[in-house]
């Protein structure tokens, strides 16, 4: 049983109750009464329409199922189809022009496109990683990884490899920063004279990209450049390992990597209960004051890890100049769906979870706006909002913002929100949604596996889907992305916020990384997930060869490239040929990936990790590849391209494969042979249940399962 006191109408678990009193609110300026009279308006106030919006959800939903039954045996009409979803209120005219007035902006955000990381807040390590993230070795990137084309030879360093690493950053050098008549790769020295850089005493062929130095000016220590916003350090150090080697001295070449991350509560964390989100505060809190730190062993040392500091440097103009240590940083808050048993309304009901994070992770960031060199520069709290449905449902985030500020003593439209465009009913609307919050909103992104996992719900009843590979390649998904930059551009999020596209799931291939992800900034995104620092660091290359700005621009002129129609348009097979080995694989593949996933969240509460694939290729995997999956079974189970039975052969089968590919995790716990534990039990209620889940969400079987089992561990 869960230990509760009473705050203002509501019944909180003490161990929240007592993070927020003596831990949170101390150095606010919110007094506790004020916040748990907040929290409850919120609950009892706002609660009720948060409610009656996710019914709203479940009709339309009804209604859409009920159209694709009534209409299943007849060609697809679109028109009617099209005409239907308007009436029933699912696809909303598109009003007049207008583009947002979004102010205080921080220049992460507004100004310089660059990789974005998303970490699960429940993980110190990873999210003090990723705050750090904001520069990156690109000597330690291209030598450590596959992206040359082959890993480094095991064992110490070797000299062949680091020349190779050595001439492929001269190049980026030369791309990036000519020099007039001498190439970075026989350059013997660096000074600074009269405020100009010279390299072998020759100028840089664009000036301007010199942007200051530390140390001595005949012999610096660093030369920083900049590129498209971005900077770039040369460090030197003649007693270094590397720097010995070199003509120039040159030691190390550091890209700003990360410049923004996303410290999340959702998709990649396993929280359920009060002790989930205490740790999950506890570590925003530590970020937001700037004393977040962990110990961790390395080399058999114990070191610890903190906040990097500011960079400083002088500039050509000999003032002083100082440049973030670390990435800004948002915080995304959970969708309008959750409930948490951590607080109880007056009649005994979990609240709405979005509510809780928004007032806490709010109050939270008051103590970064309190500090001289925080994460804002400019006064601004960034919180995503993910699984939105509809500029309605944006609409009441917008406002239940505007509560939290004023029940903070925050001016208004401090809070900025990021919209994740990963539902249906918020990309065919997504002009609007982005008018629901036109004040608030510094960041849009499209998000490929849970609007997959949305699209198959929303359509479950008109027919089989595609497998999944085929389902990427038609046309619905190519209208979805550049319809979402197109309509982000109209709407002036140009300069004020960021265009985002979705993460790399592949961390050990930066080869291919490299050669594909640009794409993203070709398209007009200005800001694109990666899946770790290293990546932060190699995608920075793309940011520098691709001015995303001008790709807007030309964007811009050029109007509109999709339209509504094109996402309407839903990815079916459009024929059923499948072999019985093609069907088969399909589910194993599906099967193994909820499994290796599922596994790890219920037993282990790990809400994101690297898990191995049916081929044991790691991938990065978090509740939207394990909906996409579970809602992929479920439409071929509805439609009889499979049978219950044979999936549930294939879930025993794909058991024992993950048993084995966890063998050397000693907490691991095994599935098979049993296949009766709580992990297992969880996967399979994911796709014999999945057709009825709100939306196909997993959240609540997951939480469920996990709650079981951390009833029966106590």
């Amino acid at each position: 049983m869960t230990n509760r006191v009473e705050k203002q109408g509501l019944q909180v678990a003490a161990e929240y109750a007592d993070f927020i009193e003596a831990q949170a609110l101390p150095g606010t300026g919110v007094s506790v009464d004020d916040f748990w009279a907040g929290l409850s308006k919120l609950a009892h106030e706002f609660g009720p329409e948060n409610r009656d919006l996710l019914q709203k959800r479940e009709d339309i939903q009804a209604r859409i199922d009920a159209w694709h039954v009534a209409n299943r045996d007849k060609p697809h009409d679109y028109e009617a189809y099209k005409a239907f979803l308007l009436e029933i209120g699912y696809l909303l005219p598109e009003g007049e022009a207008f583009e947002i007035g979004t102010e205080n902006v921080d220049p992460e955000i507004a100004k310089v496109p660059g990789s974005q990381l998303v970490v699960p807040i429940t993980n110190a390590r990873y999210a003090l990683n990723a705050a750090n993230a904001r520069w990156g070795s690109l000597y330690d990137c291209l030598y450590g990884t596959d992206a040359m084309g082959t890993l480094p030879p095991k064992g110490g360093y070797e000299k062949g490899h680091g020349a190779r690493v050595v001439a492929r950053a001269r190049v980026f050098l030369d791309e990036t920063f000519p020099v007039q008549g001498v190439s970075h790769a026989d350059a013997h020295r660096y000074h600074v004279e009269g405020g100009t850089l010279l390299v072998d005493d020759q100028p840089l062929m664009q000036h301007e990209k010199f942007a200051g130095y530390r140390g001595k000016a005949g012999a610096p220590d660093a030369v920083l450049l900049v590129n498209n916003g971005l900077h770039v350090e040369l460090v030197f150090d003649r007693a270094h390992f590397i720097g010995s080697r070199d003509q120039a001295g040159l030691a190390d070449v550091r890209l700003e990597s990360a410049m923004s991350a996303i410290m999340d509560c959702e998709d990649s964390v396993a929280c359920v209960d009060a002790e989930d989100k205490v740790q999950a505060y506890g570590n925003w809190l530590g970020l937001m004051r700037g004393d977040l730190s962990t110990d961790l062993s390395k080399g058999g040392k114990t070191v610890t890890r903190r906040l990097n500091p500011d960079l400083t440097f002088t500039a050509p103009d000999g003032s002083d100049l100082s440049l973030k240590g670390r990435a800004l940083l948002w915080i995304r808050n959970v969708g309008h769906l959750m409930t948490n048993p951590a607080v109880l309304d007056k009649d005994g009901n979990e609240i709405g979870e979005g509510l809780m994070d928004a007032l806490t992770t709010v109050m939270i960031a008051k103590h970064d706006l309190a500090r001289d060199s925080g994460n804002s520069v400019h006064g601004s709290v960034y919180v995503v909002k993910p699984k939105m449905h509809g500029p309605e449902e944006v609409a009441f985030a917008a406002r239940t913002f505007d509560a939290v500020e004023d029940i903070l003593g925050l001016p208004r439209n401090t809070v900025k929100m990021g919209i994740m465009d990963e539902e249906r009913r918020t990309s065919v609307n997504l002009k609007e949604c982005i008018r629901a919050a036109k004040d608030r909103v510094a960041f849009i992104n499209t998000g490929f596996l849970d609007r997959t996992g949305d699209e198959i719900h929303t359509s479950m009843e008109a027919g089989p889907f595609s497998r999944k590979d085929f389902i990427k390649r038609k046309g619905w998904i190519g209208a979805y992305e550049a319809l979402n930059v197109d309509v982000g551009l109209e709407c002036g999020l140009q300069g004020k916020a960021q265009i985002g596209k979705g993460m790399w799931a592949v961390p050990d291939n930066m080869a291919a990384m490299i050669e594909q992800k640009i794409e993203h900034p070709k398209a007009g995104a200005n800001c694109a997930w990666v899946p770790s620092p290293t990546a932060a660091t190699l995608h920075a290359l793309h940011y520098h060869k691709v001015d995303v700005f001008k790709v807007q621009d030309k964007l811009k002129a050029g109007g509109r490239r999709a339209h509504v129609d094109g996402i309407l348009d839903i990815p079916l097979a459009s024929f059923r040929r499948w072999s019985p080995e093609q069907i088969a694989r399909e589910v194993e593949n599906n099967a193994q990936g909820i499994l290796g996933y599922v596994v790890r969240w219920v037993d282990q509460g790990v809400g994101c990790s690297k898990v191995p694939d049916i081929n044991d290729v790691g991938l990065m995997e978090d509740r939207a590849t394990c909906r996409i999956s579970a809602q992929h079974i479920a439409n071929w189970l509805h439609h009889d391209v499979v049978d219950a039975q044979t999936v549930m052969g294939v879930m025993r089968k794909m058991a024992e494969v993950v048993d084995g590919q966890n063998a050397s995790d000693p907490s691991y716990q095994p599935m098979a042979p049993g296949f009766d534990g709580i992990a297992f039990q969880a996967a399979c209620d994911l796709v014999f249940k999945g057709r009825v889940q709100p939306s196909g969400y997993t959240e609540p079987v997951l939480h469920a399962r996990r709650l079981e089992l951390k009833a029966a561990a106590n």
